[in-house]
């Protein structure tokens, strides 16, 4: 997984968007959660000086096919980001397929309308 600087991360997200439109993998998967910025476990025992981080981070991952790229956001470029991110899936969520709606059965019985004849 490529862990990238968040521009970078959403023009790659972009082209990840348009995969589909030129044969590429169908489905793009994007999930968020919160980061502490460990990249090892924690360990059983902590040394006396061991600090928890005070800022906090949100780890973005996206998937498509064997392409995974991700990112960290910080606190403070929340905002910067949300509008960017929420730019990049307004304008690439036009390729979405439609869900088949399943047909409906005519009611048998006493629901049908009732007709009369008038000579």
């Amino acid at each position: 997984m490529t862990l990238l600087d968040n521009d970078k991360f959403l023009s790659e997200l972009g082209k990840l968007f348009q995969r589909p439109k030129l044969g590429g993998s169908q489905s793009v998967s994007i999930t968020m959660k919160p980061y502490n910025g460990q990249t090892k476990p924690t360990p059983k025992n902590p040394k006396p000086g061991y600090v928890a981080p005070d800022e906090h981070l949100c780890l973005f991952r996206a998937t498509s096919g064997s392409e995974k790229i991700s990112t960290v956001v910080q606190a403070k470029e929340v905002n910067k980001f949300h509008a960017a991110y929420s730019q990049v899936l307004r304008s690439n969520t036009d390729n979405l397929k439609k869900r088949e709606k399943p047909k409906k059965k005519p009611a048998a019985g006493g629901n049908a309308p009732a007709t009369t004849t008038v000579n």
